[in-house]
């Protein structure tokens, strides 16, 4: 969360926690909007038993409560990715000039939950694939919406699935998520990790975040693991 967006959400209980599943794109300072996300054309048999991928949406606390609770997930570590490991650091991430995306890691069985079906959960109730730079009431780079395949296959996956969702009509925006290329990733401060569970009532959660929890059971409820698998365990 950026110190921008703390100041905003101080006050601004009265928003409400509402999902609303509609077919148009969120503008408000609240939660993004959940907008079921089509069944992904292009998919691949799984090889093997553990997975990575890396994705970026906003504040990092969000994404990983959101694939903490997908079945077949077996962990998901928020971090930074795109820029060097002297800069790694909150502080200097939050200013938007590192390259750096605040992303999470997340590590899956593909036989149970494939890559082409964590894409569909992200861009169903993670990210506004129609915004850039910023989510909710976070702006700036580090908070862009972007894609880390770490493989050959997972880009294909992900690059067939955005042209989908560009033809797919569901948004009255362009589709603006970005493919960037696999680069080092670096865990985020302890305090950050597993913060969704730990802090459930903090006014930036209940508001930007547990609604994308809520939109995860309702659209998704065979994926939806009620225990998160932690960090901290």
């Amino acid at each position: 969360m950026s110190r921008l967006s703390a100041n905003i959400i101080a006050g601004a209980g009265a928003l409400g926690l509402a999902v609303a599943l509609v077919g148009g794109a969120s503008t408000s300072l609240a939660a993004e909007t959940a907008i079921p996300a089509p069944a992904p054309l292009v998919t691949a048999p799984a090889t093997q038993t553990r997975e990575t991928a890396v994705f970026a949406g906003g504040c990092f606390w969000g994404v990983q409560g959101v694939f903490q609770h997908v079945k077949g997930v077996t962990g998901a570590v928020s971090g930074y990715t795109g820029g060097s490991a002297a800069d790694a650091r909150y502080e200097r991430v939050s200013y938007g000039d590192t390259g750096h995306a605040e992303a999470v890691r997340v590590t899956f069985d593909p036989r149970v939950v494939g890559y082409a079906d964590l894409l569909r959960i992200y861009f169903s109730v993670v990210a506004d694939p129609t915004r850039a730079d910023g989510q909710g009431p976070d702006i700036g780079p580090q908070y862009r919406s972007a894609l880390f395949p770490v493989d050959a296959r997972q880009k294909r996956i992900a690059e067939a699935y955005l042209t989908q969702l560009g033809k797919s009509g569901l948004w009255d925006r362009p589709i603006v998520t970005r493919i960037e290329r696999a680069q080092a990733f670096y865990p985020a401060e302890g305090h950050h990790q597993d913060y969704l569970t730990r802090n459930p009532n903090a006014p930036y959660i209940r508001i930007n975040d547990l609604p994308k929890l809520t939109a995860l059971k309702q659209l998704y409820p065979l994926s939806w693991r009620e225990r998160p698998v932690l960090v901290r365990g």
